[in-house]
C-alpha cells in the first residue's frame, strides 16, 4: 500500500501510516501535470487545500481507494467524479474548530485594543499612547452569526470573558442555543445589538453575501465586526463603504473573496480601522498536529482494515447491505437536502418511515444519508455519515425511524417527514427498476421527478398559461429548463411545477418568476448531482 501526501502535513501523519505498514511519500508542491503523471501508482492520496483533486486527475488514479483532506473544505475536490470511480473521500471536520474559535475572539481583543496599529506605530519610531485608546469586552454583547460547532465555542469563550452573547441561526433550536447560554434573535436584531459581531457558517447559497450594506447600516457606529469563516459570506464591497463612512468602528477579516488577497484586490486592506490575517483560523501547531493524525489514521484504517470514518461520500455499511439498499441510500440524501431548503423554521422532529419490502432490510444506512442529506445545505462540507446523527442529537433534533405496512401506489416507499416550528413538510420517495431515484410525492401533490441538480419548485394557482409564461421568462433569463413535472392538488386547484435547470436560477431571474401572475411563490434548490 502506497500513500501520497502532495500537501504540507505534520510529520505525525507518515509516522501514523509508517507504522501501519504503509508505504508514504512527501511531495507537497507538485504541479498538476506532475501530479497527474504520477498519481497512479498510489492507493491513497492526503491534500489541504493547495492540491487540486480534479476530474482529470482522477481519470489518473487507476490504484487510488481513497483521498484524505487533513481538515475541512473539500471544494478543491471533485467528489462526485471521485465516487463515480469508487473512491472513497474523507476529511476532519472537527479537527480545526477550537483554533478557529479562538482565532475569532483573538481579532476581538486585538481589534478592541488597536493592537497591530499600536505595534506599527511603535515600529515605525512613534509613541502614540493616547492615539490609540481602547476598549473593554466585559459587559458587551458578542453577536454570532452561525451558532454550530465553531460558532458554540466561540460563545463558551466570550462568556469566559464576561461578554454577553447572542446569535442569529435560523436552523438551531432555540432551547439547543439556551442551553450554551445563547440567546437566539433575528439577523437584524443581532445587528443592533451587537458590540462585535463574529462570523461562523459556511459558504452556501443561503449564506453568500449574507453581510452586506443593510446589515452594516443596522450595526452600531463603535460596532466591530470579524469574519474568520468563509471568504464571500461578507460583501468586502459593502465593509468597505461602512468602515470608510465611519458607519462601524472597525472590522477584522481572515477569510477573503479572492485570496491570496492583496491590496490590488482587496481595497480594505488601505483603511487604518481594519486589521486582517492571511487565512490562519487554523493555522496553529496543534491543529494542524489534530488533523493531520485524525486523517492518517482514518486512511490507515481504510486501507488495512475497509473501515470507513468521516466520509462524504460513502455510508460505513458492508458490501452485503450496500448492495440492497444503496438506491435508497441515494434517494435518502436527495430527499434530506430538499427537506432542508423548503423547511420554513428551525428542524425540530424527523420521522422517517420504510415500508414494503425495504421495510423488511437493514434501514439505518438510508436514515444517516437523509440526516446527512438533511445539514448538506447549511454545514456543506462540516457534515458526513458519520457525524450526521450526532448533529441531530446535538441540536436537539427527535429522530424517529419507523417501518409501516401502508399500502402505496409502489412496492417500496420512503417517507420523510420534518417538522418544525411553523409546520411540517412530507416527502415521499421510491426507486424505480435497480437504482433511479425518484419523488413522488411532496405534501399533498404527487408528482414524478428525479430530486437532483438545480431545480426550481414553483406554486402556482391551476389556470391556463402559467406553464408557457414560466418557460418564457426563464428563457429569456438564458437558462434551459431539463425537465418538467407537475403536481396538482384537486381540492384547493393549486399545483407545483417541479423544473430541473441547467444552473441555479439567480435572485433577479426569481423575482421576474415571482411577478407572473398566477404564481404565488417560487424557490431555488440546489441539489447533489446524480450519477447512476
Amino acid at each position: 500500500m502506497k500513500v501520497l501526501i502532495s500537501d504540507n502535513l505534520a510529520p505525525v501523519g507518515a509516522e501514523i501510516l509508517k507504522e501501519a505498514g504503509i508505504e508514504v511519500d512527501f511531495k507537497p508542491g507538485l504541479p498538476p501535470e506532475d501530479l497527474k503523471e504520477i498519481i497512479g501508482q498510489y492507493d491513497g492520496l492526503i491534500i489541504r487545500s493547495a492540491t487540486q483533486v480534479t476530474a482529470d486527475i482522477l481519470e489518473s488514479a487507476t490504484r487510488l481507494k481513497v483521498v484524505g483532506r487533513a481538515g475541512i473544505g473539500l471544494d478543491n475536490v471533485d467528489v462526485p467524479a471521485a465516487s463515480q470511480k469508487g473512491i472513497v473521500v474523507m476529511n476532519a471536520p472537527d479537527g480545526n474548530a477550537t483554533t478557529t474559535a479562538e482565532h475569532a475572539i483573538s481579532m476581538v481583543m486585538a481589534l478592541s485594543r488597536n493592537i497591530p496599529q499600536a505595534t506599527a506605530s511603535m515600529k515605525a519610531g512613534k509613541w502614540e499612547k493616547k492615539k490609540f485608546m481602547g476598549r473593554e469586552v466585559t459587559g458587551k454583547t458578542l453577536g454570532i452569526v452561525g451558532i454550530g460547532r465553531i460558532g458554540g465555542i466561540a460563545a463558551s469563550r466570550a462568556q469566559g470573558l464576561k461578554m454577553r452573547t447572542i446569535a442569529y441561526d435560523p436552523h438551531m433550536p432555540k432551547e439547543m442555543a439556551e442551553k450554551i447560554g445563547v440567546e437566539l434573535v433575528s439577523l437584524e436584531e443581532l445587528a443592533r445589538r451587537s458590540d462585535y459581531i463574529t462570523v461562523h457558517v459556511p459558504m452556501t447559497k443561503e449564506t453568500k453575501g449574507l453581510i452586506s450594506t443593510e446589515f452594516f447600516k443596522n450595526m452600531k457606529r463603535d460596532g466591530m465586526f470579524i469574519d474568520c469563516a468563509r471568504g464571500g459570506v461578507c460583501d468586502e464591497e459593502a465593509l468597505y463603504q461602512a468602515l470608510k463612512e465611519g458607519e462601524i468602528a472597525g472590522a477584522a477579516l481572515d477569510v477573503f473573496a479572492t485570496e491570496p488577497t492583496t491590496l490590488e484586490n482587496c481595497p480594505l486592506l488601505e483603511l487604518d480601522n481594519f486589521i486582517c490575517t492571511p487565512h490562519l483560523g487554523a493555522s496553529t501547531s496543534e491543529a494542524q498536529e489534530n488533523v493531520a493524525l485524525i486523517i492518517a489514521e482514518q486512511i490507515a484504517d481504510y486501507l488495512k482494515k475497509g473501515a470507513v470514518t468521516n466520509a462524504v461520500n460513502v455510508p460505513s455499511v458492508s458490501d452485503d447491505v450496500l448492495t440492497q439498499v444503496g438506491p435508497y441510500i441515494t434517494l435518502g440524501e436527495m430527499l434530506g437536502s430538499l427537506q432542508m431548503q423548503i423547511a420554513k423554521a428551525g428542524v425540530e422532529e424527523v420521522v422517517v418511515e420504510y415500508s414494503g419490502e425495504l421495510a423488511e432490510l437493514n434501514t439505518s444506512p438510508i436514515t444517516v444519508a437523509f440526516l446527512k442529506g438533511l445539514f448538506t445545505p447549511i454545514l456543506k462540507d462540516a457534515v458526513n455519515y458519520v457525524n450526521a446523527p450526532i448533529i441531530a442529537k446535538d441540536r436537539g433534533i427527535k429522530v424517529v425511524e419507523a417501518k409501516s405496512e401502508r399500502s402505496y401506489d409502489f412496492i417500496n416507499v420512503m417517507s420523510a417527514t420534518v417538522r418544525t416550528s411553523v409546520g411540517e413538510n412530507v416527502l415521499v420517495g421510491t426507486v424505480f427498476g435497480k437504482n433511479e431515484p425518484r419523488l413522488v410525492r411532496l405534501n399533498t401533490f404527487r408528482l414524478e421527478a428525479l430530486p437532483a441538480g438545480p431545480m426550481l419548485l414553483v406554486y402556482n394557482k391551476d389556470v391556463p398559461g402559467v406553464i408557457g409564461a414560466l418557460g418564457t421568462t426563464i428563457g429569456d433569463g438564458g437558462v434551459n429548463i431539463s425537465m418538467m413535472t407537475v403536481g396538482r392538488e384537486e381540492t384547493s386547484q393549486q399545483n407545483i411545477i417541479l423544473l430541473s435547470t441547467d444552473k441555479l436560477i439567480s435572485k433577479e431571474l426569481l423575482g421576474k418568476v415571482l411577478s407572473i401572475e398566477n404564481i404565488t411563490d417560487a424557490l431555488p434548490l440546489e441539489l447533489g448531482e446524480y450519477h447512476p
